[in-house]
């Protein structure tokens, strides 16, 4: 067996080797695209013919009724969340493991999030401890396709019909992927997907998508899109706002972008999905390596692919899992394999939920119509096991560019790392490890805020105003 290239031996993946061309590959097709809108000389507009072209175009795809195009994912899900009528004080359920954003998508519209543990085989959220968060201020659950991988859809809608909820999805991560047959984006009474540069599929920047359904939850999401006005193509606007709204309009650019990107959606996804496939068919031979497992009613995006490892099955059962990860982590990035947490605490044990501090004054928690919700990381055991054995690796295995022989020579490196466990076991040993999280949990909220926000950046946390 060759030596480990973190103690001196040869990498597996030699540091010239090009493993994929960068995405968005972007054609002479997409340039033609761009080139459009500025010959155009026409940047601006809610119904931008290139805007509206893809909100058709968009909704046709994913077999919508409406789509709306925002200017982020995260303004997306703001939409659906204001689209859909959440007040202050109202309470939406997300997974305990998703991008910050779910929740903060709640929290913009003066509303409370609710986390529920996940399902520690698809990472995505456990229908099954859905019930039990359920309260009188409960208007929604929004399931996260995590990495790409769409949630138990069916699961949920019975849970959700019978407590009158409507169910969000958070499709921010899972362009192109299909449940049952049915795509992406099309699995909510709303939706809210990303269109940012790196996301399967990509635009010209920052940008979302919103679709439903429903016309009542398309109006209302569209006055919030547009500062709370009723704006529509070939009537004078009147400048007279009707509720709370924002200013998250597209720019055509991306929406022009978007159109050519997606004209390959399908097809790129398709690589995607079967080279993530390929990996984890020769993963799962290595003992101690756990590849994402997908049900065969659906197919994975593999925005992120996201696999665990077994200390106790690699033979190292005496290191703890944590420590096992990071030394893995540690070793496979010798061999030329990034590798990296995907997240590194659930969402409610990051410092914003800990704190609540939130708009100031502790609000939308302390507010007249909210509640004190609890947010202990311990409510999460499944997430918290997977964030000590999990790690993503670099995406560019999976996109549709890279070729076999890259793939195979990154598979390689996972066999030699794992055929040198007594040296992995060694290095585990000698590493200074703490779980990211712990990190965090062991400060008070004064502390933490302290650790991040200087007094000269941020008056609000003047000796005189920290909180508790």
């Amino acid at each position: 067996m060759a030596k480990l290239a973190i103690n001196g031996g040869p990498r597996s993946i030699p540091e010239d080797i090009e493993i994929a061309k960068d995405w968005p590959v972007v054609t002479k097709e997409d340039k033609a695209a761009l080139i459009r809108v500025i010959d155009s000389g026409n940047f601006w507009g809610k119904d931008h013919p290139e805007t509206a072209a893809l909100e058709k175009e968009y909704a046709e795809y994913t077999g919508t009724e409406y789509c709306l195009a925002f200017n982020s994912g995260t303004s997306a899900l703001h939409g659906c969340v204001a689209g859909i009528g959440i007040e202050p004080g109202d309470e939406v359920i997300i997974p305990s493991l998703t991008f910050l954003a779910s929740a903060t998508s709640v929290m913009h519209h003066n509303a409370i999030p609710v986390f529920v543990d996940i399902d520690p085989e698809t990472y995505n959220i456990d229908y099954r401890k859905i019930a039990e968060k359920i309260t009188d201020k409960t208007k929604a659950i929004m399931p996260v396709d995590y990495h790409g991988l769409p949630a138990d859809y069916d699961e949920i809608y019975p849970i959700a019909r019978a407590h009158d909820l409507v169910v969000i999805e958070d499709a921010a991560q899972a362009g192109g992927a299909t449940y049952k047959g049915r795509k992406a984006g099309n699995l909510g009474d709303i939706s809210g997907a990303s269109t940012m540069p790196l996301k399967p599929l990509p635009g010209a920047g920052e940008g979302g998508l919103v679709c439903t359904n429903d016309k009542g939850y398309r109006d209302l999401a569209d006055m919030v899109r547009m500062f709370g006005e009723i704006i529509e193509a070939g009537r004078q606007r009147q400048y007279n706002a009707y509720t709370m709204g924002w200013n998250y309009r597209m720019n055509p650019l991306v929406a022009a972008m978007i159109r050519s990107q997606l004209k390959r959606l399908d097809d790129n996804v398709r690589v995607r999905h079967e080279n993530g496939a390929y990996i984890s068919g020769a993963l799962a031979e290595i003992d101690g390596v756990i590849p994402p497992y997908v049900p065969l009613d659906r197919t994975h995006a593999y925005y992120i692919y996201y696999f665990k490892v077994d200390p106790q099955a690699a033979g190292a059962e005496k290191i703890p899992a944590g420590r096992f990860r990071q030394a893995v982590q540690d070793i496979l990035r010798a061999e030329g394999v990034f590798v990296r947490l995907s997240q590194h605490t659930p969402v409610p044990g990051q410092s914003l939920f800990q704190v609540k501090r939130g708009y100031g004054k502790g609000c939308p928690w302390t507010c007249p119509y909210g509640r004190d919700v609890a947010y202990r990381i311990e409510d999460y055991p499944n997430t918290l096991d997977v964030l000590r054995r999990s790690l993503a690796l670099d995406a560019r295995f999976t996109y549709p560019s890279t070729s076999k022989k890259v793939i195979d020579m990154m598979i390689d490196a996972f066999r030699k790392v794992f055929e040198n466990m007594d040296e992995v076991v060694r290095y585990a040993g000698s590493i200074d490890y703490r779980e990211p999280w712990e990190e965090i949990s062991t400060m008070s909220p004064v502390e933490q805020h302290e650790e991040y926000v200087s007094e000269s950046l941020y008056q609000g946390f003047r000796e005189d105003k920290k909180p508790g």
